[in-house]
């Protein structure tokens, strides 16, 4: 059969690369044509859009980039009508797919969505189009269930897929690793300030500015695999930082602790075990626009499947230096520390024991055979 997958972002390569490696275990005649990046292609995927090209940051972001975004659509549109699929897979990037989604039903093409749009978050309405436009909705986080069935629609849980991806890594050797990156025996602080570059100029500045104050520490940069050295080299100027990209896990899993853009990171970080930051400072109409929408208390997954503060969340205005010198040395030693690392257990609990992405390509699979 023949599968047409759009994501937009890093998460979705992610988690799309490990559901194309599924189907084509169950459908080994599966030609899959993509929106995504290298792991996908990887995976097997030809992919005709990488997602460096389409990520825009925030409501001003997509209204200076509107025409390259309706160009997007049209070649998308153009791209599903030639390679005329069996179904078509929206992985997240909601402002996106939600229109392709619409415009593939009304052509007759079979619409599938794996993980949800956050529109418990924002945007209710939206649920609306989903049961019109979406014939199977698979969802990975516990709480959407009960969200989809208020507004009378079926949704599949299949868990977080998250735990796949974690699940197979190698844990890193840490004196191999340092090896390798020209690191010494300091503890390691984790900065992770996003793969988009509205964003990471937003964070890093302030992320980098406790690394003077705290020389006991050394300051690891997971960079976005997307953007180049001498772009974060040009925020950080000659502050000891090193920056390593394509590493994240193996940072994060030999971090002290970590400053984390808000987003899937922020899980990823608390399913390894590292304690954190919850960082998140957007363009000032977006934002406003964005708290005037937005109905869920967390922006963080984190406190999202909680459902309490487990990590700290410094949000536009409380993200400077101050602050975050004050949360930062909350999460280095004591009590509050150790509450943070026992909260994570019970996060990873609530998840449960993987399988997601096989799961979810067995139903895709099911669906597109009908």
């Amino acid at each position: 059969m023949k599968y047409y997958i759009i994501s937009g972002e890093a998460s979705g390569d992610l988690h799309g690369s490990n559901l194309i490696r599924e189907i084509i275990k169950k459908d080994p005649a599966a030609q899959i044509r993509a929106w995504g990046g290298d792991m996908m292609r990887e995976a097997g995927a030809t992919v005709v859009k990488h997602y460096k090209d389409l990520a825009f940051m925030g409501f001003a972001e997509v209204v200076a980039n509107l025409r390259t975004i309706l160009g997007n659509m049209s070649f998308c549109k153009k791209d599903i009508k030639e390679f005329a699929p069996d179904a078509v897979i929206f992985i997240d990037y909601p402002g996106f797919n939600l229109n392709i989604a619409r415009w593939c039903k009304d052509k007759g093409y079979k619409t599938i969505y794996y993980i949800s749009p956050q529109v418990w978050a924002w945007k209710e309405g939206r649920v609306k189009g989903i049961r019109r436009n979406v014939d199977h909705m698979i969802i990975i986080l516990p709480f959407e269930k009960e969200f989809y069935e208020k507004h009378h629609y079926h949704a599949d849980y299949v868990g977080h897929p998250l735990l796949d991806a974690l699940s197979q890594r190698k844990a890193p050797v840490r004196e191999d690793f340092c090896t390798e990156h020209d690191l010494d025996s300091r503890p390691i602080i984790a900065l992770l300030p996003g793969s988009r570059r509205q964003e990471i100029r937003a964070m890093l500045p302030v992320m980098a500015s406790l690394v003077k104050d705290y020389p006991q520490y050394q300051w690891v940069l997971a960079a976005a695999p997307s953007q180049s050295v001498d772009f974060y080299k040009s925020i950080i100027g000659s502050l000891p930082v090193k920056i390593i990209a394509g590493e994240t896990y193996a940072i994060l899993s030999l971090a002290h602790a970590a400053l984390v853009t808000s987003g899937t990171a922020t899980l990823e970080t608390a399913l390894i075990g590292t304690p954190q930051v919850v960082c998140y400072k957007g363009n000032p109409i977006s934002y406003i626009i964005g708290r005037m929408v937005v109905k869920v208390k967390y922006i963080s997954l984190v406190n999202l499947i909680a459902n309490a503060p487990v990590v700290t969340e410094l949000i536009q205005g409380d993200l400077n230096t101050a602050r975050l010198h004050y949360e930062f040395r909350r999460i280095i030693d004591g009590a509050s520390r150790q509450k943070m690392i026992d909260d994570y257990a019970n996060i990873r609990h609530i998840l449960g024991d993987g399988g997601a992405s096989q799961r979810a390509a067995s139903l895709i699979v099911k669906y597109t055979e009908r």
